[in-house]
């Protein structure tokens, strides 16, 4: 019974860390990807004409 309990846990904990993994990649791609068009978009807002 008691393997059975550690079995689970193993894999419970090892799904966890990799569901971690991808959000933390995930956030510092979008994080990188708002820095970059922001800076694109104050860079390039002299050029707008209203």
């Amino acid at each position: 019974m008691s393997e059975k309990v550690y079995k689970t846990m193993g894999r419970t904990g090892a799904g966890t860390l990799a569901i971690g993994i991808c959000v933390l990649i995930g956030g510092l791609v979008s994080g990188i990807l708002l820095i970059v068009n922001g800076g694109r978009l104050l860079k390039n807002r002299k050029k707008l004409m209203f």
